[in-house]
Parts: structure tokens; C-alpha cells; sequence
């Protein structure tokens, strides 16, 4: 297999449907690989397997079995996250040592040394013919690990998603304002973003600037002019990126992730100045989106803030990727893409009535209950893993009274139901439910 290089990934994982509970067949056993002196017999052997090699192994299994996620911790069954659940390997990780040497061959000097004084350090790789990996290498129990995450090299459709697309393409040809991605993490916020700013890619002139940490996908130019910044390399931090990046000549900025008040407010500043920017906070609706940019604020500036907000927010998705009845994952998504009254609403600070109005739906505007009853109805989603993901799973089991569980339904199910404009739209039966699904990833 090839060397390694520095890479920018994008996890798009496919669904993959494995035994519960069972572990991966291999057509040798890792301490085989490995060869540790306690594992080896005394009869001469083949000589041992080098660090490199040995990883090679572990993520040929992972694209094999189509995981999104690799976790290795020393001494540790070696284990795959596949269609959101996990998998063993057969097998043993090696201990603290070797393993701390895999990851210094693989990360470098500068990345170890942050991992060895700060606990944590993110990087990505791409292997010839394996594809590219973003790698978070971090210590529990003082001992390394690491989880690793495929990436696909193609940017996603955003019609391929599931997804509200047609509300989320609007939102991608605007020239100023906020838009927020939001979920926990592995909930497919980067995928989500990835399809957006490819959108654009295809449709429009632009020049796009995304701040990332690390770099994930590496997008083919066609129609924009994409330049892609590394945070620790390029930039020191997001927030001083997105300060040089208003005079790099930007239509859209895209920013990994808001963390503090230094790059929420510089991302203000580059809507207010006439951009567009896009961006991605560990919330689970609009609402708390709202509470947590102005949480990176003291109590005395947050009029202030919510008038920035008011005029500046374009719209916030959430979304939460669910075990699908057909294998894989499918999202639940809550859209709210601001409208006078819920610019007022921002403006003076009604968060209940804003939840209301998401709610009572309308154009560009779904809750999480409108969505999941639509995956329920369409045979996509168990009942009780829809009401679990709920945040008000009484107004859930209400709207779906006529679904009793298992064979006792009496709502017509397998047809697809979409959302278009926060009303449910039933499609022809036939179809096939699903399509592609969003990648587990941040």
C-alpha cells in the first residue's frame, strides 16, 4: 500500500447491517499482526508486522465493513462504529508503547508533542488506496488511543441527504446572513455543510473560505473559487481566520465550529459586512442555538446581541441521525429559517414563542415531531426510536394515536413522506425509501 500524506476528509460513511453484538470475522487475528512476546510462540515465525502495517490492516477492515469510526485504545479489543452501533474486531490492540508508536509515524512530531502536553490532538492522513481518515488521538488512563473516522473524497448532493433540500439550497444562494448547522456530535452537521457549500460549487460564481479543524473534504473547483484554511497550521485560531479572511476577498465563509464569543462575534461582523457565513454549534434546536450564542456573552450585552441576531440570522437546522428499519441511519431535522415575526421574536428574546411558531410550521419551517412523525408514517423509523428522539414525545404518540407498534398499524406505512416547507409531502409508494444517508460526522 502507498505512503501516507496529509489529507482533508469528510466522513460519508454507508449503511452497513451487521449482527448485533457479533464480532467481525479477519482473515488474521491482530495479535497475529502484532506480535507481542506474550502472544507469539516460541516456534520461528514470519518477522512482525510494522506499526504501519499493522494500522493498514485496521482501516482496510473498516472500509470493508463500511464503518464510519475506528477506535483503538492500547491493551483494548479494537472496535468499529458501524450504522451508529459498535462492532468488535478480533483481537487485541498493542500495548501503550507500540501503539505510541503507530501514532507518532503517523502524526508527526508537532502533533505528538501537542497530543503528549495537552491530552488531545486532531490531524487527518490518506492512504493510497484505502482513502482518507481524520484521526482525534487522545489518553485515557494516561495511556494513548485513538479514533479515526473515514472520509469519502466526493462532496455529497444535497439532494441525497434526506434532508429538507430545497429550503437548504435557498438558504445556500443568499449573499449575507447567519446559517447554523446544529446537533451532537456524529450527527452529519459537516456533511450537511459540505452538500451546501458543493451547491454553491455547481450553481454560482463565488469565493469560498472555509476555516476547519481539521480540513475535511477537499472540494474539486468548478464554479467557485474555494480556498481552504487549517486551523493550527494556516490560522492560529477560528476567530483570527475569520478576521483575515474579510480581507481575502470572501462571498462565503464557513467555519468548523463557533466555540467562544471572539469568533461568534467576528462571524456577526463578516454577515453584517455583507457575507454570507456558515457555521456549525453542539445544540439540539433553534432555541438553545439562540441561548448558547448568547451565553458567550455577559448579561449586559445580550439586548445587543439579539438585535445583531435579529437582523443577521438566516436560518438554524438541527438534526439528529436515527437507527433506520432499513439499515444505516436517517436524520430528523428541525428547520427554522427566520421571518419578520421570528426576527421580532429573536429581537425580544420570546424563546417560547418561537419554539411555537417552528411548530405550528409554515415555509421553511419543520420541528423535530413533524419530521419524525413523517419517518414513522413512511416505515422508515421504528415508533419507539422516534419517541425516544422526541423532545415532546406526548405530542408525538398524540399525532401518531393510530400506530399501535408492531403489526398493529392502521396508518398506511411505506410510502415516502418528505417535508416541504414544514408540511408532510407523500410521494408515490413505490419509491425507495432512504436513498443516501448522512454520514456520522461532526
Amino acid at each position: 500500500m502507498g505512503g501516507w500524506s496529509s489529507a482533508h476528509p469528510f466522513p460519508m460513511p454507508e449503511p452497513h447491517n451487521v449482527p448485533q453484538g457479533a464480532p467481525f470475522d479477519g482473515d488474521a487475528s491482530f495479535a497475529d499482526l502484532v506480535r507481542e512476546p506474550s502472544l507469539s510462540s516460541t516456534t520461528p515465525s514470519a518477522p512482525a508486522a510494522s506499526t504501519r502495517q499493522v494500522l493498514e490492516q485496521w482501516l482496510a477492515q473498516m472500509v470493508e465493513h463500511q464503518a464510519s469510526d475506528l477506535i483503538l485504545r492500547a491493551g483494548s479489543r479494537p472496535s468499529l462504529r458501524v450504522a451508529g452501533s459498535i462492532r468488535f474486531l478480533p483481537g487485541r490492540v498493542p500495548g501503550p508503547g507500540p501503539l505510541t508508536e503507530i501514532m507518532a509515524e503517523v502524526l508527526g512530531t508537532e502533533c505528538m508533542a501537542e497530543w503528549s502536553s495537552s491530552g488531545a490532538v486532531d490531524a487527518a492522513i490518506q492512504l493510497d488506496g484505502l482513502g482518507r481518515f481524520r484521526i482525534n488521538a487522545y489518553k485515557q488512563m494516561g495511556e494513548p488511543a485513538l479514533v479515526i473516522r473515514r472520509i469519502g473524497s466526493v462532496a455529497p448532493d444535497l439532494t441525497q441527504l434526506n434532508l429538507p433540500h430545497e429550503e437548504l439550497a435557498q438558504l445556500a444562494a443568499r449573499r449575507r446572513g447567519l446559517i447554523f448547522v446544529t446537533g451532537v456530535a456524529g450527527s452529519g452537521k459537516s456533511t450537511t455543510l459540505a452538500a451546501m457549500i458543493e451547491h454553491m460549487n455547481r450553481n454560482d460564481e463565488r469565493h469560498v473560505i472555509t476555516l476547519e479543524d481539521p480540513v475535511e473534504l477537499l472540494y474539486q473547483e468548478q464554479r467557485c473559487v474555494i480556498s481552504q484554511r487549517e486551523v493550527g497550521s494556516d490560522t492560529p485560531t477560528f476567530a483570527q481566520g475569520l478576521r483575515h479572511a474579510l480581507r481575502q476577498s470572501p462571498d462565503v465563509i464557513l467555519i468548523g465550529e463557533v466555540r467562544d464569543a471572539a469568533t461568534i462575534e467576528a462571524a456577526l461582523e463578516a454577515a453584517e459586512t455583507g457575507h454570507l457565513v456558515l457555521s456549525t454549534l453542539h445544540t439540539v434546536n433553534a432555541a438553545q442555538t439562540l441561548d448558547r450564542i448568547l451565553g458567550f456573552f455577559p448579561d449586559s450585552a445580550g439586548e445587543q446581541v439579539r438585535a445583531r441576531l435579529a437582523e443577521n440570522l438566516a436560518g438554524v437546522l438541527g438534526q439528529r441521525l436515527l437507527p433506520s428499519k432499513n439499515g444505516g441511519q436517517v436524520p430528523a431535522y428541525e428547520l427554522m429559517v427566520t421571518n419578520p415575526h421570528l426576527r421580532q421574536c429573536i429581537l425580544e428574546g420570546e424563546r417560547g414563542e418561537i419554539a411555537r411558531v417552528i411548530r405550528a410550521g409554515g415555509p421553511g419551517l419543520a420541528s423535530y415531531n413533524r419530521c419524525l412523525e413523517g419517518l414513522v408514517r413512511s416505515g422508515r423509523v421504528e415508533l419507539d426510536t422516534a419517541v425516544t428522539a422526541s423532545d415532546r414525545p406526548e405530542e408525538l404518540l398524540l399525532s401518531l394515536r393510530g400506530i399501535r407498534g408492531g403489526s398493529e398499524r392502521t396508518l398506511r406505512l411505506g410510502e415516502d413522506v418528505t417535508y416541504h416547507h414544514g408540511e408532510p409531502e407523500n410521494h408515490d409508494s413505490g419509491s425507495e425509501p432512504g436513498g443516501l444517508r448522512l454520514s456520522a460526522s461532526e
